[in-house]
């Protein structure tokens, strides 16, 4: 058979998601398909209707056994916190928003790819497991999201933004980027520099701000959500400029009514004058920056893995906003399976016309379908 394009599986290989190692399927439509000179054993990802299949030796077969149903699934890391500085009065950077990952017909994954619409076959009694990812928390010191999971398909924790207190860079890639950070001397891409997101999970977070005059109380950039990039920060003449707005999330209509999540942070500015604004959130979850006067980031939103805040600056006693928790949502029809069992987990469960969802809020466990 002729390679036209392949589909894969891939594997996670604790930075990236990686195909190297992955099983890949050669695609057709049913019209080609047809037309091939196929034996026993040959797989296919069939493009016309979505499914993987195999010939038999007479006949092609959907890929899946008596005991294996399909199911759809959006996946959501932890947000990443938002930045702190209070040293030299600047604010801090927006936290980038957990990576997205879905496979829902007709709607985007993250980094504003149309989600793969392949089907995933799942064994009924198979301990599959589950974690949601918890944001990260808003302090002087900040860290990025955890990632969730379900079986091997992961999302990527969030970004984190930079500590501008103690110069330590957070690891502010993520599944979205953090913002950058604000620098009244240095036009380099070691404090401005956004971090940047995983491809088809999320976006990057947008360039902090510059005047080169040497004034502080300067504005940082918003960290990127899931459907698009953080806003960059104010560059010319820092004191007239705001902080970046925080990157818009995906919405998605999975649990029966549409729902944006993964919204990025917004950047903080520190103002004496109150003539600047901080960033907003992204939809979707994500933290406004802190307020121009001296404050807090503004936390993602629990459940979205929205990206929080970053601070105003001002003293140490104000925080970057700790990022959303993230999120497992699954749906599957109702007629394929008698019911689930579960270790660790707090779940949700709803119905939405002939199908039954799945909102998994928190835990590290496993389920099983029967």
């Amino acid at each position: 058979m002729s390679t036209l394009e392949t589909n894969s599986i891939g594997k996670y290989n604790g930075n990236n998601v990686s195909v190297d190692d992955a099983l890949r399927f050669k695609n057709y439509t049913t019209t080609q398909r047809d037309a091939l000179t196929s034996v026993a054993g040959d797989t296919i990802y069939n493009t016309t209707t979505a499914k993987v299949e195999y010939y038999d030796g007479s006949a092609w077969q959907q890929a899946g056994g008596p005991n294996a149903f399909n199911i759809e699934y959006v996946i959501i890391a932890g947000g990443g916190a938002g930045g702190a500085s209070y040293a030299a009065a600047n604010g801090g950077p927006g936290g980038g928003a957990g990576g997205y990952v879905s496979n829902v017909a007709g709607e985007n994954t993250g980094g504003s790819v149309t989600a793969d619409n392949r089907e995933l076959f799942i064994e009924k009694g198979v301990a599959y497991p589950v974690s949601v990812g918890a944001g990260a928390t808003g302090q002087l010191v900040t860290y990025m999201g955890t990632s969730s999971y379900f079986g091997s398909i992961l999302a990527v924790g969030g970004g984190s933004g930079f500590d501008f207190n103690t110069f330590r860079r957070m690891p502010k890639d993520g599944g979205s980027g953090a913002g950058g950070q604000y620098t009244n001397s240095d036009n380099s891409n070691t404090t401005r520099a956004e971090g940047s997101g995983t491809p088809t999970q999320g976006h990057d977070g947008g360039r902090g701000g510059y005047d080169g005059q040497g004034i502080n109380y300067g504005p940082s950039g918003g960290g990127g959500g899931a459907g698009s990039a953080g806003g960059a920060a104010g560059t010319a003449g820092g004191q007239n400029n705001n902080g970046g707005a925080g990157g818009a999330g995906v919405s998605s209509s999975i649990t029966g009514s549409s729902v944006t999540r993964a919204g990025g942070g917004g950047g903080g500015v520190r103002s004496d004058t109150g003539t600047r604004q901080p960033g907003a959130g992204g939809s979707g979850g994500g933290g406004a920056g802190g307020e121009n006067t001296g404050g807090n980031g503004v936390a993602g939103t629990v459940n979205t893995g929205g990206g929080g805040g970053g601070n105003s600056g001002d003293d140490a006693s104000y925080v970057g906003g700790s990022g959303g928790s993230g999120i497992v949502i699954l749906r599957y029809l109702t007629a394929d399976v008698s019911s689930y069992s579960q270790s660790g987990l707090t779940i949700t469960a709803s119905t939405t016309g002939s199908y039954s969802v799945l909102q998994i809020t928190a835990g590290t466990g496993t389920i099983t379908f029967s």
